[in-house]
């Protein structure tokens, strides 16, 4: 197979509502690995600092979008760039090719950005979370090791979606070392849900990490118009009911359409489309 082609190099184009360029230099730590996160001298957290603003003084439902699993494709992850409106949130692999590039993009583009952390799934090796992930047979160094490895691929992130993770979000011991890292560095967590019972959400929350929480997958067992469709339904269901939800989908082309499509009718539905961080804390532990 061809190795994927790398982003345009031509001037990136800054929509009317583009994040700021990052990194901010406040909110950067050398390390062997590369460029960390860090809080700034200030209390500055990167989760904040690096967020797509949302009004506050917006009492209608809330539903974040984040399209998962980008940067592999580069059709893909330019269609989820240019085709999706910029309140959608956009996960990236760490071990994807040109990574700062596509968030630079995202970025100028309005959009939110998380990067995708790969953990062990309980179906492994037949299910593969790609290469450096965490694994609870590994020591809490070494999971330490491979977070920072992925932090350091990039900046200009709100913090981590786990990518699989049916085992390991599931091991309070194999989750807290990481969740403490993530608190260090001033970033939030967002608990895809891979497994019933993880116990990401309720640790996080114990150790005061900024957490939200997945509610459903939009395409991850059939990607149909109909099955996405009525997902996304669900998702207005919850947010009118609970005052807020989240979805989790794939850079398919019929997903980012039916999102497309979906998002326009959300202001006659009174119902507000806002990234991550504007649903961050909002939801009871689980």
């Amino acid at each position: 197979m061809p190795p994927t082609p790398p982003p345009s190099a031509a001037p990136v184009r800054r929509a009317p509502d583009a994040l700021p360029p990052a990194p901010d230099p406040t909110l950067v730590e050398p390390s062997p690995q590369g460029p960390l996160p860090r809080i700034g001298p200030t209390g500055r957290e990167p989760w904040r600092a690096y967020a797509r603003p949302s009004n506050v003084g917006d009492e209608r439902p809330k539903v974040a979008i984040i399209l998962s699993g980008l940067g592999l494709s580069s059709a893909a992850t330019e269609a989820a760039i240019q085709g999706l409106p910029s309140e959608v949130t956009l996960a990236f692999q760490p071990f994807a090719d040109n990574i700062q590039q596509w968030i630079r993009l995202s970025r100028a583009a309005g959009h939110e950005v998380l990067l995708n952390l790969p953990m062990e799934p309980v179906d492994f090796p037949a299910n593969d979370p790609g290469p450096r992930a965490l694994f609870v047979s590994l020591s809490p160094e070494e999971n330490q090791d491979r977070l920072r490895w992925a932090l350091s691929r990039v900046s200009g992130y709100v913090g981590v979606v786990n990518h699989m993770g049916s085992r390991f979000t599931v091991s309070r011991e194999a989750m807290q070392p990481i969740l403490a890292e993530l608190k260090a560095r001033g970033l939030l967590f967002v608990d895809a849900r891979s497994a019933a019972r993880s116990v990401a959400t309720v640790l996080a929350s114990e150790m005061q990490v900024p957490r939200a929480i997945n509610d459903r997958f939009l395409d991850n067992r059939e990607v149909s118009r109909l099955t996405i469709d009525a997902r996304l339904a669900e998702v207005e269901a919850i947010a009118r009911e609970t005052g807020v939800s989240i979805a989790i989908g794939q850079a398919f082309p019929v997903t980012i359409e039916r999102i497309r499509e979906w998002s326009d009718t959300l202001s006659g539905k009174g119902i507000s489309l806002v990234p991550i961080s504007a649903v961050v804390d909002r939801q009871p532990d689980r």
